[in-house]
């Protein structure tokens, strides 16, 4: 072991309450007024880790290296945790910042006689500090997209439900920009809801998709084919003047494909399909107000 490691492992070992009391206080006031304060299990645990990796390797140069696994598996449990609570990756970094000045006063009131001791070991401490809070900082940043990747894909499953509208009739509203991912979310959903349900008819409603380009329209020719490929049929609705004007312009052909104005239309077409007759029937006779006050009293 280095005589500089041997130093930060004497003083983790000599000094470990007094530099963890230091380094809670630090937490506790840093920030600019925002604790960064954790329970004493984090601290402990992180102490320890440090300590174990000291020993393990001899050197505190290559933090990459399998005897510092228990540290970064330790940081990355702090990030996810931090991430999931809010914290920023900041704030997660200073964490482990804040240790700094404890140990260096640690050090100092160890080897303040020697001087050769205190800087090699006050640099190599610094170093692996510097290391411990980049790694916080890329453990804390794939956390944050893996939450962002997670709750893109739930909004996903909420904006594009599949609805039944009448036995044998579904409907799947469509809302916002229709991208190919999106598009085989929708597909595989519906495809399966035919299956669980038999519905013969599906209707795509197109009213809330701002713009329809070549692109859009290949993904709905897509859902399409899928759909009769199950042994079903397919309406698209929502057709408005401007979509309608957009389609033509770039030469997509929807032949053979049933299109309505709006969803009224389209559910009103299925349901003739599917056999049923919607007829109006006679309202009901409105009651006098003084009926309707009695029957209060």
């Amino acid at each position: 072991m280095k005589q500089n490691s041997a130093a930060v492992e004497d003083l983790l070992t000599t000094q470990r309450e007094q530099v963890l009391a230091e380094w809670r206080n630090e937490l506790a006031s840093t920030a600019g007024g925002r604790s960064l304060s954790s329970d004493s299990r984090e601290t402990d645990e992180l102490i320890n880790a440090i300590l174990v990796g000291v020993r393990a390797s001899g050197n505190t140069e290559n933090f990459d290296d399998t005897p510092w696994n228990h540290v970064r598996d330790v940081l990355a449990g702090l990030s996810r945790s931090r991430a999931a609570q809010g914290a920023t990756a900041a704030e997660t970094s200073r964490f482990v910042l804040a240790l700094k000045r404890p140990l260096f006063a640690g050090l100092q009131r160890r080897f303040g006689g020697q001087p050769e001791v205190l800087i090699e070991a006050t640099w190599e401490i610094s170093s692996l500090l510097d290391n411990m809070a980049q790694y916080t900082v890329s453990t804390y940043q794939r956390s944050r997209e893996e939450v962002i990747a997670r709750q893109q894909q739930e909004l996903l499953e909420l904006s594009t439900p599949v609805v039944k509208l009448w036995d044998g009739v579904l409907a799947v509203p469509m809302i916002g920009t229709l991208d190919s991912g999106r598009t085989q979310l929708v597909m595989e959903t519906l495809l399966q809801r035919i299956v669980e349900t038999g519905s013969a008819l599906a209707i795509i409603d197109i009213t809330g998709v701002p713009t329809v380009d070549t692109l859009v329209a290949q993904h709905l020719l897509k859902t399409v084919t899928a759909i009769r490929l199950m042994g079903a049929d397919c309406i698209i609705s929502g057709i408005r003047p401007q979509i309608a004007q957009t389609i033509v312009h770039l030469g997509i052909d929807l032949e053979g494909i049933t299109t309505k104005a709006s969803l009224a239309d389209a559910l009103s077409l299925a349901m003739k399909r599917a056999g049923f007759v919607v007829t109006r029937g006679k309202a009901a006779a409105a009651l006098p107000l003084s009926a309707t006050l009695g029957a209060a009293d």
